[in-house]
Parts: C-alpha cells; sequence; structure tokens
C-alpha cells in the first residue's frame, strides 16, 4: 500500500506520546524512524494477511491496516511460542553447541524481550545457526517464527536416522562434532544425495575415492538441471516413504538441492577430495 506521510506520522506521534508516558510526543530522531519502521512493520503484517480480511485492504485507512497488523504480529508470537514449546520435549541438538545456545538460550530470550509495540522488527537475538534457507530479507517476529519453523523440519528429518548412525556421519565430517558449527541436518542430507546419486543404499558404507569417478562422470555426462530434477524426485520419494510424504519437510529440503548440486559439481571439476564430506 502507498501511504503518504500524512497517513503515517499520526501514528508514529501516538507511538511516540505513549512510549513517553503521555508525558511528550517529542523524541530523538533516532526512535522516530524506530516507530515509523514499527508501524510500516506492521502495515505490511497487516497486508501480508489481508487476503484473509472481511475488508480489503484497500478500502481501510492506514490507521485500520496498522491497528490489523498489530493483532497479526501478536497473533504470529503466539504461533510462534507454540510452535517451540512443540519442539522442545523432543529437541536434539547432536552436539552442536551453537544451535543448542541458539534454542536453548536465544529463542527464550527473543520472546522475553520482543517489543510487538514499539520495535516489531527487531529480531532481538542473533540467528548464527544456519539453517537451509534464506531468512536475510526477514527481521522480527517474521524471521524468528520460520527460523522455528525450519528447526523443526531439521528435526524431523535427522530423526528418521538411529541417533548412533548421525553422530557416525557428523563425526565422519569433523572429529570434533561436539564444537561443530554447520548443519547437522545439511551434512546428513548431503551424505544421503550422495548416496543416492551413487546408486548405493544409506546402509552402506560412506563413499570412497575409488567411487569419486563415478560421481565426476554424472557430471560429465549430465546437465545441472537434470541432476536438479533426479535429485528432487528421490527426495521426494524418500520423504513419501519415509516420513509420511510430509509435504513440508519434502519442500525444504528440496529447496536446498540446487545448492548441493553446485557444490558436487565443483568437487567433481576441481578434483576436490570430497570423501570425508559424504
Amino acid at each position: 500500500m502507498n501511504y503518504g506521510m500524512e497517513d503515517l506520522i499520526p501514528m508514529v506521534a501516538r507511538l511516540a506520546e505513549k512510549y513517553t508516558g503521555g508525558g511528550s510526543s517529542s523524541v530523538t530522531y533516532e526512535k522516530a524512524k524506530q516507530l515509523m519502521e514499527a508501524v510500516l512493520y506492521c502495515i505490511h503484517e497487516a497486508e501480508i494477511a489481508g487476503s484473509n480480511s472481511v475488508i480489503p485492504t484497500k478500502e481501510r485507512s492506514a490507521e485500520q491496516v496498522y491497528e490489523a497488523g498489530v493483532d497479526c504480529v501478536r497473533k504470529k508470537v503466539k504461533e510462534a511460542l507454540s510452535l517451540y514449546h512443540e519442539i522442545l520435549p523432543e529437541f536434539v541438538s547432536y552436539g552442536n553447541k551453537c544451535l543448542e545456545d541458539i534454542f536453548f538460550k536465544g529463542i527464550p530470550e527473543f520472546f522475553k524481550w520482543y517489543d510487538v509495540e514499539f520495535e516489531p522488527q527487531n529480531t532481538v537475538i542473533m540467528l548464527d545457526y544456519p539453517v537451509l534457507k534464506d531468512l536475510s530479507g526477514m527481521t522480527g517476529i517474521d524471521k524468528i517464527y520460520e527460523f522455528l519453523k525450519c528447526i523443526l523440519h531439521e528435526q524431523r528429518f535427522l530423526k528418521g536416522f538411529p541417533e548412533q548412525y548421525v553422530e557416525k556421519r557428523l563425526e565422519k565430517y569433523e572429529n570434533i562434532y561436539e564444537k561443530m558449527t554447520g548443519n547437522p541436518c545439511e551434512i546428513l542430507f548431503m551424505s544421503s544425495i550422495v548416496h543416492i546419486l551413487m546408486g548405493k543404499t544409506l546402509s552402506e558404507e560412506e563413499i570412497r575415492e575409488e567411487d569419486l569417478p563415478k560421481l565426476k562422470k554424472i557430471f560429465r555426462e549430465e546437465d545441472l538441471q537434470t541432476v536438479n530434477m533426479r535429485l528432487k524426485k528421490a527426495t521426494e520419494m524418500f520423504i513419501q516413504r519415509y516420513y509420511g510424504n510430509c509435504r513440508e519437510l519434502s519442500e525444504y529440503l528440496t529447496g536446498f538441492i540446487e545448492e548441493i548440486t553446485v557444490r558436487l559439481r565443483y568437487a567433481a571439476d576441481s578434483q576436490e577430495d570430497i570423501v570425508e564430506k559424504s
């Protein structure tokens, strides 16, 4: 929506007055900028949810859209908190200290300090654990909620393997895997993809040096698009067979396949040793 400053400034002024306890609507430039961003964030939230509204967004005033957006943010916070408690009882960090700290310390801090009214655009905490989805364009509760969805998908995927199998693969990737900063789901999924590409079952031994010529041959004979399509279909079949055809998990993992194939293509072209990474 293209609201003019004349539509937005009155809402920022009311927020400023509320922020100062009703004593004044005068705040610093930095605080006014923060409050303007808060208004725009909530308006954007209302626009995202606009298709579900009885009154079309375009027929409402800026203030009505803003208030609807605040409600959307509050609702999303409740949904994200509910999702966190859904994951919590069976959460396993697989020795990843970064993931463990974010989940057990960072996320609770977010819910403790997140300010729906005056700074909903603030993500509050650093999400330095790399999920398999680009969240760089998100902030605030949008980013945290999407991050938790990613963690849910990763936990589901990893729980499809015996814990000892996961530990073995992680140890193969990095000897002191308890101190690793990478993504356990990425490592296990990468291993699974390489096995599928090489025509090996997951129960077979890891990829050996003598298997590498076959991998290189695949990328000499097939373009990336063909390999991508083959691996996406294989992943979908894998999820259908072992994870009850969970559509969300399938979409999450297949969304990462293009990056995996690019890495494998580079490894094959450069003759990089990927045996220890598979």
